[in-house]
């Protein structure tokens, strides 16, 4: 099969370097780049994730890279977006940095629409929809470590998840997960921590993961290499 070209987004946040490698690991041909126009000529994008989604989405506004992000999406461009990589593909998170992220513990999330308060941070608003923080008195916060992956009808229909059997082990690493304002025909898996949460998405060719799969052993890379099978394929428009 032809190769294509995978960029990896770096908004100086991202675990870049796993993510790279677990692509090379499936035949991808992956490059780290920060630069906008490198976004923009793509074959296929990935968004990773480690850090705050204020944080995040500062970055990701001033490089130019939103902008970039979303013509791509805009002309079928494959994209994953990984742990916070999903979630700043949606209108709005509770997340701030520093003293500021500290959660609402009494609040609930609301219908997405405007960003309202303070509690919220503006994301990239490819999809509507909230990301807030994971809340238990008994499971502790974040959620670290192996989780079970549900495929929805959603993601049983998902080239993204082909090969990938309900009840799989992914690991996971976040305090903040989709909230149940997302609509449910882009939900492909959810996992249950704390709550029930949307775990993946899919949507044409625009896919996302809570999960880390470049730390996931072999079932991980099933999913980086359906992703390297999607880009070869071409676009979805």
């Amino acid at each position: 099969m032809a190769s294509a070209k995978i960029v990896v987004i770096d908004y100086h946040k991202g675990n870049l370097l796993s993510v790279q490698h677990g692509l090379a690991a499936v035949g991808g041909e992956a490059v780290i780049s920060d630069a906008p126009e490198d976004i923009s000529t793509a074959s296929g994008l990935v968004l990773p994730g480690v850090g705050s989604f204020e944080s995040a989405m500062e970055y990701v506004n001033a490089s130019g890279q939103g902008e970039a992000i979303l013509d791509a999406l805009d002309r079928g461009v494959p994209f994953l977006g990984i742990c916070l990589g999903l979630q700043l593909l949606f209108s709005r998170g509770e997340e701030r940095s520093g003293e500021r992220g500290l959660p609402h513990e009494n609040e609930e999330p609301v219908a997405a629409g405007t960003l309202g308060d303070d509690r919220w941070v503006a994301g990239l608003g490819y999809f509507p929809g909230s990301v807030t923080r994971l809340r238990s008195g008994r499971l502790k916060v974040p959620h670290v470590g192996w989780d079970q992956v549900y495929p929805t009808a959603v993601g049983e229909s998902s080239r993204l998840l082909r090969g990938v059997p309900s009840g799989a082990n992914f690991y996971f690493t976040h305090s903040y997960a989709l909230a149940d304002d997302v609509d449910p025909a882009l939900v492909a898996a959810r996992t249950h921590y704390a709550r029930s949460f949307g775990s993946a998405i899919a949507q044409g060719a625009v896919f996302g993961v809570q999960f880390h799969p470049e730390k996931s052993s072999a079932t991980g890379l099933v999913v980086l290499s359906n992703f390297v099978d999607i880009v070869r394929a071409g676009r979805v428009r």
